[in-house]
């Protein structure tokens, strides 16, 4: 093996004189290139990892036209995605994927009006081959703004409006109806349901799901959270007073059922004895930590993060094109039965 001492970093040239081929064919093969017979590849990638070769990133850029970054652009304000287990989840996905394949992940949050403009510009700005970007709410400027920059995109969710951007979703309006079929099978009449933000399309596809197996519900029984367990908290109080004699409920998310239960409880009702009450998400670290543990709808959430990712860098390697478009993922849910119904 060739040992380089500190300060002194290998170069190209260097790698297709140990590897016994031309610096163009090394090139090709250290920049992902094709039409490089497998055992030079081979013999490439062998003397890239006995030299220790780390390419030049402006270098590369040079030659295949890509930075090597992606955006993830989530439309909420720091306090929630640091609170909410789910973006973490997701976050993870797409981290995985992305590393898998040698790209950087540059975190966007939008808090407020002025952040729109400053994402705008770093996309504008050519510091990322493409974007995903989730959580978006009602009339986002999101999509309008990557469509301006020119940059690839993936949503994270279902868009609310008409387009050929390919996105990552769960079956909500499938799994929320999952969910209140259970609480009808295990008897329950009065099925109160606490939707997430209705500027979201997760939420108002779960609204859906409920007002599906229960056309005729009371609109009583429907109160609005913001996906957070103090929203779950004030909802599941306005419904108690509207309705005390409800007997289930059916969560828009873990958080929010969470917040529910505490309630519950004040109010000196037993869960599931005397109100059943189902969450959705299935994230571990609320779910399993309710007492009772929570029965709920389960999404992949890291694998939704990881098919993001793999479309965006689908389109990515094929010129930067929408690919025909690129078909848009809905992944199946699952009920998850705990104690708490």
């Amino acid at each position: 093996m060739t040992e380089w001492y500190f300060g002194i970093r290998p170069t190209l040239d260097a790698v297709a004189a140990h590897a016994g081929v031309s610096r163009a064919t090394a090139s090709r093969v250290v920049n992902g290139g094709t039409g490089v017979r497998p055992h030079l590849v081979e013999k490439v990638r062998q003397a890239v990892e006995e030299l220790r070769y780390i390419p030049n990133p402006a270098a590369r850029s040079l030659v295949t036209r890509r930075t090597g970054a992606v955006a993830v652009i989530v439309a909420e304000p720091e306090t929630r995605f640091f609170s909410d287990p789910f973006f973490s989840q997701q976050i993870r996905g797409i981290g995985k994927e992305l590393s898998a394949h040698d790209t950087q992940l540059v975190l966007l949050l939008v808090e407020d009006a002025d952040d729109y403009g400053r994402v705008s510009r770093y996309l504008a700005g050519g510091h990322v081959d493409g974007a995903l970007a989730f959580s978006l709410h009602e009339e986002d400027p999101l999509p309008a703004i990557t469509r301006g920059a020119g940059v690839l995109t993936v949503f994270g969710g279902r868009p609310g409006f008409p387009t050929s951007v390919p996105y990552v979703d769960a079956d909500n309006r499938g799994g929320a109806r999952e969910a209140v079929r259970h609480l009808l099978a295990i008897g329950r009449k009065r099925i109160a349901h606490i939707a997430g933000p209705l500027d979201q399309t997760a939420s108002t596809d779960r609204l859906a799901g409920y007002r599906d197996v229960l056309p005729e519900a009371d609109p009583a029984l429907v109160a609005e959270g913001a996906f957070t367990s103090e929203s779950g908290a004030e909802a599941m109080s306005q419904l108690l007073a509207r309705r005390p004699n409800l007997d289930a409920v059916f969560a828009g998310n873990d958080l929010m059922a969470s917040g529910a239960l505490r309630v519950l409880r004040d109010s000196g009702r037993r869960v599931p004895e005397d109100v059943a009450l189902v969450g959705f998400d299935d994230m571990a670290s609320v779910a399993e930590a309710t007492d009772p543990p929570l029965t709920t709808v389960r999404q992949e959430i890291e694998e939704m993060g990881r098919l993001m990712a793999r479309l965006l860098l689908r389109g990515l390697d094929q010129g930067g094109a929408v690919v025909a478009p690129p078909a848009s993922v809905i992944t199946p849910t699952a009920l998850v039965r705990r104690a708490s119904a």
